[in-house]
């Protein structure tokens, strides 16, 4: 729901007090993909295949080279890790980067350029090394980088790192990307749509699997610069585009089999759309099951979300909340008869994931906190419907509180949870329902990153945390959106000071939260492309299910 209401999966509802049993319909816009994902078939020869180890090891050899120059060694990390990459030679490079960061000598750096200096600032975070770039007088970047493309590239995603705090990063990220916007038009090639992408995303801030993608595309040099490096990505995109768009089939034709089409047809239809959400979570393959899962929880969130703030009426909403609350069959008797199959769905889902979690002999701990994550988003979506269905709108503080739960964040990232296996002990779930900062920084995203969008795209069509904040602060509308977008900025930077080492949880199990982060921008920058997912969504699904792979040449 959204305004008062949810973010991962929004949309807008009315401001004015709403008659108890009158329904608000809302005309949404159909799938784009129709049951295009139904009809693939996956050849078990595309899965079943050796992977060829020479590759691999080719690469794995290159990282641990003691030979290779230190610059050189961290370039090509680089490169590993924005192919996708890393996940295979995590020992290896965590290795190389703990000696290089130990043999580190700021005066090694005195003749390096910009574009090498922002890399190892990327693998080590030395804020010194950008000092001599700056003017000593003005304190500000000097003139002399400005025509430096590859440097403004690399001091702009290195700025999108930064702390709180950092003030050199905030000049760098206003300084190059201001430069950047100038050159944009007088450069070609690759580098012209390097420039483009990064303005429009920088990497950090984009869908790891889709980026891995571009990187290939547009930075052919670095890409070509081992050809082993190059050979194996083509291998791994080869690979997991196979078990991605498996993945993508059986989400669809459970889906379509579950008939939500039929029984709730005022929902939104977009399984290819909170497919790719999920696979922005976590691509590697080992992650098949949390995807399926993941996937069809938020299909689940979907239609609870559509039917709360665009069919149910408030006496329906009251009646379903407690159901849900309730969690048992009996309960469907209580609740309207279009939406008891919904309700018994939910209840299967659940159950089969028990059942099969428990036939592999593993803890269900993950499952119970996804379950009471969905209970407690249908008890704030009850709020929400109240105070539409008075139309009251709530302070800033309260409709905070409320709205990081209706971010519809919670469930996604324990619905994620489920499927990861044994790296999510019972310390890690505890450290995840103790509700760190990170978790905190990246939920305000969500939920701020939407209601920005939303007010500005709606004006007055639907309440928003820009409503509640000009109601709070007595504040002007510009005022209200300046500030919003100022905690989102300093959220990305609470994002970033969690994923630093010494971490409290794996690496693993911070991608999600991180990752999830990264989609609600890619999703609610430039709009709701959920709801209305005719430009970004629509391309990255082409460029990952439907475009072919570059040919590989053993």
């Amino acid at each position: 729901m959204e305004g008062v209401g949810t973010s991962v999966i929004s949309h807008a509802n009315t401001k004015t007090p709403a008659q108890p049993n009158v329904r608000h319909l809302a005309n949404f816009p159909p799938s784009a993909w129709g049951d295009m994902f139904l009809s693939f078939s996956l050849d078990n020869s595309d899965m079943l295949r050796p992977w060829p180890e020479e590759p691999k090891e080719q690469v794995r050899q290159l990282i641990l080279d003691p030979r290779m120059d230190s610059n050189k060694k961290l370039n090509l990390i680089y490169s590993v890790h924005r192919l996708g990459l890393t996940y295979m030679f995590l020992k290896e490079i965590e290795g190389q980067l703990d000696k290089l960061f130990k043999d580190f000598n700021l005066e090694d750096y005195v003749e390096v350029d910009l574009h090498t200096t922002s890399i190892n600032f990327q693998a080590f975070r030395h804020l010194d090394v950008f000092n001599k770039f700056k003017d000593d007088d003005s304190n500000t970047f000097k003139e002399s980088i400005s025509s430096d493309v590859m440097g403004l590239l690399g001091l702009y995603e290195s700025a999108q790192l930064r702390l709180k705090g950092e003030m050199i990063l905030d000049h760098a990220s206003v300084f190059a990307e201001t430069k950047l916007k100038s050159l944009v038009n007088t450069v070609e090639g690759n580098l012209a749509q390097q420039v483009k992408q990064s303005l429009v995303r920088p990497f950090h801030k984009g869908m790891p699997m889709v980026e891995a993608r571009l990187y290939f595309n547009n930075y052919q040099e670095e890409c070509s610069a081992h050809e082993s490096l190059r050979k194996l990505a083509k291998l791994h995109f080869s690979y997991l585009q196979p078990q991605q768009k498996e993945e993508l089939r059986i989400v669809s034709k459970w889906w379509k089999d579950m008939r939500f089409q039929k029984t709730t047809p005022y929902t939104r239809d977009r399984v290819p759309e909170v497919y790719l959400w999920i696979l922005g979570l976590f691509f590697e393959p080992k992650y098949s099951l949390a995807r399926i899962f993941a996937t069809k929880i938020t299909l689940l969130l979907v239609v609870l979300d559509d039917t709360y703030d665009a069919y149910a009426t408030i006496d329906e909403i009251r009646l379903l909340t407690d159901a849900i609350n309730r969690w048992d069959i009996s309960a469907m008797s209580q609740i309207p008869e279009y939406v008891r199959p919904y309700y018994k769905i939910v209840l299967d889902e659940y159950a089969e994931f028990e059942k099969q979690l428990a036939e592999e002999g593993r803890s269900n701990s993950t499952l119970m906190a996804s379950k009471e994550a969905f209970q407690d988003i249908a008890r704030r979506y009850l709020q929400e419907a109240e105070w539409t269905n008075s139309g009251y709108v709530a302070s800033f503080p309260e409709y905070m509180k409320n709205g990081l739960i209706t971010s519809g964040y919670n469930v996604i990232c324990k619905s994620a949870l489920v499927g990861m296996g044994d790296i999510v002990t019972k310390d890690a779930l505890a450290w995840y329902e103790s509700h760190p900062m990170i978790l905190q920084a990246s939920e305000s995203i969500s939920r701020l990153q939407d209601d920005v969008m939303t007010y500005q795209n709606t004006r007055g069509q639907s309440v928003t945390g820009v409503d509640a904040y000009i109601k709070t602060y007595g504040v002007s509308e510009m005022e209200a959106i300046d500030e919003l977008k100022k905690m989102i900025d300093n959220a990305w930077k609470d994002v970033n000071e969690g994923c630093l080492k010494p971490r409290e949880v794996l690496m693993d199990l911070l991608a999600p939260i991180l990752n999830l982060t990264r989609i609600v921008d890619v999703v609610y920058r430039y709009d709701d492309g959920f709801t209305f997912p005719g430009k970004t969504l629509k391309e990255y699904i082409t460029l990952l299910f439907v475009v072919s792979l570059p040919a590989i040449d053993m």
